[in-house]
């Protein structure tokens, strides 16, 4: 029989006596998360809009869950990709429906630039969710960082 060797298959960042915690366990660099968040946004607002011809409330549920699973995955030298990631993402989502299916976003009739804005207004509450909650992830994992993986202090 051959025996099995139960090594870890990446290293340890912190120390191995401590369990690692949820805040502790993003490790992905900044660019790779940045395009799975794009693709994931693109991809479920492309669905969204063959399921009900518009970006809807599915869309906007996604999106925050795209964003926090980004804040939750980057490395911690790569906080600020995602830091400035939801706006970004939702502008670029926006106008590139805006440009190639203008009635998902907006009223047919509407310019270019009134899309843009019309389908960021329709979709403040979810930014603003997903923002929010980005930062605060963002935010609590660097609390982690500083106290060896718990959001306080021991005493």
């Amino acid at each position: 029989m051959c025996a099995v060797s139960h090594t870890p298959t990446r290293p340890h960042h912190r120390s191995s006596t401590r369990a690692r915690t949820l805040w502790d366990e993003g490790h992905r660099p900044g660019p790779q998360v940045v395009v799975l968040s794009v693709l994931s946004a693109l991809a479920v607002a492309r669905l969204d809009l063959l399921l009900t011809h518009k970006l809807s409330l599915v869309f906007d549920v996604v999106f925050v869950m795209v964003c926090v699973a980004a804040a939750l995955a980057i490395r911690p030298r790569d906080f600020f990709a995602v830091g400035v990631l939801p706006p970004l993402l939702m502008f670029a989502t926006v106008t590139l429906f805006a440009i190639t299916a203008r009635s998902a976003v907006a009223e047919k009739v509407d310019g270019l630039v009134q899309a843009v804005v019309s389908g960021l207004a329709h979709h403040a509450g979810a930014l603003i969710a997903g923002y929010a909650l980005t930062l605060g992830v963002l935010a609590l994992r660097q609390v982690a960082l500083r106290n060896s993986g718990r959001l306080r202090r021991l005493a």
